[in-house]
């Protein structure tokens, strides 16, 4: 008979914890679940967004390479600045906006349309989140620039921030926009450090670039 009042205590003991505590204990669990689902269904739309950006961004390079074939060049190139637009609006955090951006100025300098190539790569230094994006994005704007004939608007571009990446690209433009400024011994120092840091396949180009400088002009 111990036993069972024991027994019998324990679980009358057992009943009153559960009316004390049982609905917090369920509400607990519930929130529990609730999280869990929750934080899985957020992936689900995260990884459903990564997914579309990349068939957006595949569609537009797609769009861009059909351009050098197209019969109809202005509707092709309508629907590659329908995709990009789409990239910037819907998924403008996903990386491939930026990207978009990019190949999209290239179509429009390829088009001689240079206002709208500049509005690209304004665009993307403003929103791209990979820093080598937005100094390519930089270096392209400071290329056209110099292309324009305002090669002090180059320099300021290209002075504006070091060359973090893209070393030899950046001290090639540099000592271009340096030559057309007139500064021929800042251009070679621009040519030298491009020499040190550049691919041996593109060398030639540029050690033609430091010999067409002459040694004793220092002006």
């Amino acid at each position: 008979m111990a036993e069972l009042r024991t027994e019998e205590e324990q679980i009358e003991a057992i009943k009153n914890w559960w009316k004390e505590n049982g609905r917090s204990l369920l509400l607990a669990i519930a929130v529990a679940v609730a999280a869990v689902f929750g934080w899985q269904g957020w992936q689900k739309r995260l990884d459903a967004r990564a997914t579309n950006a990349s068939i957006t961004y595949q569609e537009l390079v797609d769009s861009v390479l059909a351009l050098r074939s197209a019969s109809d060049f202005e509707a092709q190139r309508a629907t590659a600045e329908h995709l990009v637009s789409t990239l910037k609006s819907d998924y403008s955090d996903s990386g491939y906006a930026a990207l978009g951006s990019l190949l999209m100025a290239k179509v429009f300098v390829d088009a001689g349309d240079v206002d709208k190539a500049l509005a690209e790569l304004a665009w993307t230094q403003q929103h791209a989140e990979v820093d080598e994006l937005k100094q390519l994005a930089r270096l392209r704007t400071a290329r056209i620039r110099l292309a324009q004939g305002d090669a002090e608007a180059a320099q300021d571009l290209l002075k504006s921030e070091g060359p973090a990446y893209f070393t030899a690209a950046y001290e090639e433009l540099l000592g271009d926009t340096l030559v057309a400024l007139g500064e021929k011994a800042e251009a070679r120092k621009a040519y030298d450090r491009a020499l040190a840091a550049a691919a041996p396949q593109a060398k030639a180009v540029l050690q033609m670039k430091r010999d067409d400088l002459a040694q004793g002009d220092e002006s």
